[in-house]
C-alpha cells in the first residue's frame, strides 16, 4: 500500500472524519532522458546564480515573487506558516451541490480518502447520506504549499477527493471564431443526430487504450533487439466538400462499426520497457 501524502480531517459541521490521503491515478507513459547525440552522455540540468554562475545547493535556494523586472521578495518557510487560512489540517465542507452542477472543466487531479479507525462510522455515515441524495461536497484544503478548491464524491465505496482549478483561474473562449452564426438545415440537423445515436453507447473505459503509448514500446523494443521498424505511412484525410455528403457517409460507417463484432487484440508481449510504461505483460501459452 503506497504511503498517505496528507492526513487531516474532513469536516462539516460539527463533524470530524479524520483521514489520509493518497493519490488515486497515475500517469503510465515511457520516460525519456535527455542524451548528447554524438556521445550518448547523460544531459543534467544545474542549479546555476545568474549573478556569479557558481552551482547552488538546495539549502540556499529561497522563494522570490517577482514584484517588479529583477526585484523580488523573498518568503521563508515561517512566512508561509503564518498564512491565515483555516484549511491547513481539514478538509472544510463548505457546501453540497449536485454533481451535474459542475463543470468538468473545473476538475484538477483525483486523491482517495481512507478513515482513521476513530472516523470509521462517520465515513460510512456521510457516505450514506450523499449517495442517497447523489450530492458532492465542496471543500477547501491546503496541501502542496497552496490552497485548493475541491469536490468530495464517492467512487464505490471509497472518499474521493477532486481538487478543482479555482473559477478565475479557466480562460474564456474569447480568442473568436466560436459564436459561429450560420443556418443550419433541419436535414443536416437530423442526419447529425442520427451520426450521434448510432455513435451513443453506455460508458465503458475499460474499452479505450493507449494505442500510441503500445506503439511507442514496440518501437523501443524493437530497437532494443537490433530489428527493423516499418514505417506506417498515416492515411490521406479526406477533405470535406460537401457537409450532407459527409454526414451520410459517417452515418453509413458507424452502422457497420456497430454491426461488426469486436475482433481480439493481439500482440506480443513486452519486458521491461512495458513494465516501465504501466503496460502489462502478456503471458505465454502453455506448450
Amino acid at each position: 500500500m503506497p504511503r498517505a501524502m496528507w492526513k487531516g480531517a474532513i469536516s462539516f459541521g460539527l463533524v470530524t472524519i479524520p483521514v489520509s490521503v493518497y493519490p488515486a491515478t497515475e500517469e503510465k507513459t515511457l520516460r525519456f532522458n535527455q542524451l548528447h547525440a554524438s556521445d550518448g552522455g547523460r544531459i543534467r540540468m544545474k542549479r546555476t546564480c545568474s549573478i556569479d554562475g557558481e552551482e547552488v545547493d538546495y539549502d540556499q535556494i529561497v522563494k522570490g515573487y517577482e514584484y517588479e523586472k529583477a526585484r523580488y521578495v523573498v518568503l521563508t518557510d515561517d512566512d508561509f506558516d503564518q498564512i491565515p487560512v483555516e484549511s491547513s489540517r481539514a478538509i472544510d465542507i463548505v457546501q453540497f451541490v449536485d454533481l451535474d452542477d459542475i463543470d468538468p472543466m473545473l476538475f484538477k487531479k483525483s486523491y482517495y480518502l481512507a478513515p482513521e479507525e476513530t472516523g470509521a462510522k462517520a465515513y460510512a455515515l456521510l457516505r450514506e447520506a450523499m449517495s442517497q441524495d447523489n450530492r458532492v461536497g465542496i471543500a477547501k484544503v491546503s496541501f502542496r504549499d497552496k490552497e485548493h478548491l475541491a469536490a468530495l464524491r464517492f467512487r464505490d465505496d471509497a472518499f474521493v477527493l477532486e481538487t478543482m482549478f479555482w473559477p478565475d483561474e479557466i480562460r474564456e473562449a474569447d480568442f473568436g471564431g466560436v459564436d459561429v452564426d450560420v443556418k443550419v438545415r433541419d436535414q443536416e440537423l437530423q442526419m447529425a443526430r442520427q451520426l450521434i445515436e448510432n455513435l451513443t453507447s453506455d460508458w465503458s473505459p475499460e474499452k479505450f487504450t493507449d494505442e500510441y503509448r503500445d506503439a511507442l514500446v514496440r518501437i523501443v523494443e524493437a530497437k532494443i533487439n537490433g530489428e527493423e521498424i516499418e514505417i506506417v505511412q498515416p492515411e490521406p484525410t479526406a477533405k470535406v466538400v460537401d457537409l450532407m455528403e459527409a454526414l451520410k457517409a459517417s452515418v453509413a460507417a458507424a452502422k457497420t462499426k456497430v454491426e461488426e463484432p469486436t475482433p481480439t487484440k493481439g500482440g506480443t508481449s513486452k519486458r521491461s520497457v512495458a513494465k516501465k510504461a504501466g503496460v502489462p505483460k502478456k503471458k505465454a501459452a502453455a506448450g
